[in-house]
């Protein structure tokens, strides 16, 4: 089926026919940033923290669980094995992680689309797992399937948004063993952006393999890199057999993963900041170093999702300086591995997109583009410490990434920046309005947001005095609207439906 699709790709005349007659949404390229990381930790610092990461990957070790090939890899690698433990000794991980690419591409069925995944580039895609979404009109409700494509068609639709991301909303109105079909289905056919595949069974991970063949030509898979997918530890020190299993199926065919401590500081790390920082490197240096023995050369990046706990409570909380501290200080420890990076997002523990929300995701977001993150998953859309997808703070995080890309745009200092004939026509006391250098540069000289009201008050009061949160329902509503899907060639269209289509009569629903 794959092999029939790859040969009529681009070559049907009504998918031509269809490109030309579409709206094209305007996506901005990946960032590049033209402005320093910023760093928190010393050279002796760092050097401290890697020799206590080594020494607690020889001495304590990680635990494979259930997964005997895992064991056996390690083993060969030179690796002492112990039950489910594994003992790496010192150099060995390290030594094993300089295979991973310093960067690589991924791309998406539109070339146009692809994005650069490590350096000073900055991807950012939206929010990843919750079971609940949230509206202005419905309130909190679970997830369905329709919200999942919604989700969908708002990232497409998002200007500052350059990857459709993954399970952008859990849908629990399908199947457990079957959404996942749904899921990719819709990225495949709603957006021509990248995506992230499944993760979680291994089954499901060579599903997406099997469908990004369909996609994109089996042998344009093998050869280059068409998803980049969510691999989480379990903090501390635990590699389980339903993840590392993805891992492996997505490294044995040239795919990136995001090899990821799940890190809530208190409960699943040390509760300081060098604690932390030591089981971040070494689960990352044991995961990494997994997947090149898997498949030497297969992406990956170097992941670190780091929250704090409400000691009070034991809640998660966000934007919390500590957390900070952690996500630029693992920004310098994967630069010295020469790795990408991922970290950051739009976090927030809010129960609504409120002041709490803005402040905590304000936070977040500057935090990642100083950090050096090269993979920004949760760049909008979370809320409720990811238990909620929520329509209207989606909206509102997508417009303030368009800051994220003007802020790493940096300081021009080009002739045209110095702007001295401006300054030399207006002279003392005069304005800036109507001279030259204004009217040739005003389009473009200030980021504006699509969300926010920047009216004077009569005219906002005379509007209906609408805050931001109903200001982003109806961009919700007019994207939504307006929505046009990209066009995809018939054939491939036809055979993603046929092998959905097929996988799902082959099993009995589950939702377990």
């Amino acid at each position: 089926m794959a092999e029939v699709a790859r040969r009529t790709r681009g070559g049907g005349g009504a998918a031509r026919r269809a490109e030309r007659s579409a709206i094209s949404i305007e996506t901005a390229k990946y960032i590049e940033r033209n402005i320093p990381n910023y760093e928190v930790l010393s050279e002796e610092a760092l050097e401290v923290i890697e020799t206590n990461a080594e020494t607690v990957l020889a001495t304590i070790g990680v635990n494979f669980i259930n997964n005997p090939a895992a064991l056996k890899r390690w083993q060969d690698a030179g690796a002492e094995v112990e039950g489910e433990r594994v003992r790496i000794p010192r150099g060995l991980a390290r030594q094993l992680c300089s295979t991973a690419p310093a960067q690589y591409t991924q791309h998406a069925r539109n070339p146009e689309r692809n994005v650069v995944v490590g350096g000073k580039n900055l991807v950012l895609a939206p929010v990843y797992g919750p079971p609940f979404v949230h509206d202005a009109e419905n309130g909190r409700r679970y997830a369905t399937m329709e919200d999942f494509r919604n989700f969908v068609k708002l990232g497409y639709m998002s200007k500052w948004l350059h990857h459709s991301g993954g399970t952008v909303c859990e849908p629990t109105d399908v199947p457990v063993n079957k959404r996942h079909l749904d899921m990719l289905h819709a990225h495949m056919t709603l957006s021509d952006k990248p995506f992230m595949g499944s993760v979680t069974e291994p089954s499901r991970a060579q599903d997406s393999i099997d469908m990004c063949e369909i996609l994109f030509g089996k042998q344009f898979v093998q050869d280059n890199t068409v998803m980049t997918s969510l691999i989480n530890i379990n903090s501390p020190m635990t590699f389980d057999d339903t993840m590392m299993g993805a891992l492996e199926i997505y490294a044995a065919n040239n795919q990136a993963c995001i090899i990821s401590p799940f890190i809530v500081g208190g409960a699943m790390a040390p509760v300081s900041v060098a604690g932390t920082l030591t089981q971040v490197l070494a689960e990352v240096l044991a995961g990494i170093a997994y997947s090149q023995l898997v498949r030497p050369g297969a992406p990956v990046i170097f992941g670190a999702f780091v929250t704090s706990i409400d000691m009070n409570s034991g809640a998660p909380t966000f934007g919390t300086p500590e957390a900070s501290l952690i996500t630029y200080g693992a920004g310098q420890l994967a630069r010295r591995m020469g790795l990408p990076y991922r970290s950051a997002g739009s976090f927030c523990g809010s129960k609504l997109p409120d002041a709490q929300a803005a402040y905590e995701t304000s936070n977040s977001l500057n935090m990642g583009l100083l950090s050096g993150v090269n993979f920004m998953l949760h760049a909008c859309g979370w809320m409720e410490g990811g238990l909620v997808s929520s329509y209207e703070k989606f909206v509102m995080d997508a417009d303030q990434l368009g800051t994220l890309h003007h802020l790493a745009r940096g300081v021009r200092i080009d002739e045209e920046a110095q702007a001295m004939d401006a300054i030399a026509e207006v002279g003392p006391g005069g304005h800036y309005l109507g001279c030259a250098h204004t009217q040739a540069n005003f389009k473009s000289a200030f980021w504006r947001s699509d969300v926010f009201d920047y009216k004077p008050f009569e005219t906002w009061s005379e509007e209906g005095a609408r805050d931001t949160m109903a200001l982003a329902s109806l961009r919700v509503k007019r994207q939504l609207d307006t929505y046009q899907q990209p066009p995809l060639d018939p054939a491939i269209a036809e055979a993603l439906d046929a092998f959905v289509a097929s996988k799902k009569a082959s099993m009995q629903d589950s939702f377990l």
